[in-house]
């Protein structure tokens, strides 16, 4: 049972990414998604989540209009695409699903820099 984050890096401000999530070892499509991030410092927030068909997403104010998640069932792996990058994006970006149980990721680190 585990969930695998990639697509992590180092990005101009302004700049984009795609983050994926890969599962494994349990019935991904009956999971809400929920991705989280933690900056240097700060306790760990939500910022987007899905329902486990992919039919209703859910947005932190803060990043409303930049964040955009989405998932493929039949791959087993959800996504946060992230635009207009800015500086205070940099965290630690975590995938979550959740049913009965939690599973977590180990997280990727986003740094956006010039």
């Amino acid at each position: 049972v585990q969930l695998v984050e990639s697509g992590g890096g180092l990005v101009q401000p302004g700049g984009s990414l795609r983050l994926s999530c890969a599962a494994s070892g349990f019935t991904f499509s009956s999971y809400e998604v929920v991705w989280y991030r933690q900056a240097p410092g700060k306790e760990r927030e939500w910022v987007a989540a899905m329902s486990s068909a992919g039919g209703r997403t859910n947005y932190a104010d803060s990043v409303t209009g930049r964040l955009t998640i989405s998932r493929d069932n039949a791959k087993n792996t959800a996504y946060l695409q992230i635009t207009s990058l800015k500086p205070e994006d940099t965290s630690v970006y975590y995938c979550n699903a959740r049913l009965i149980y939690e599973v977590w990721g180990q997280g990727t680190q986003v740094t956006v820099s010039s």
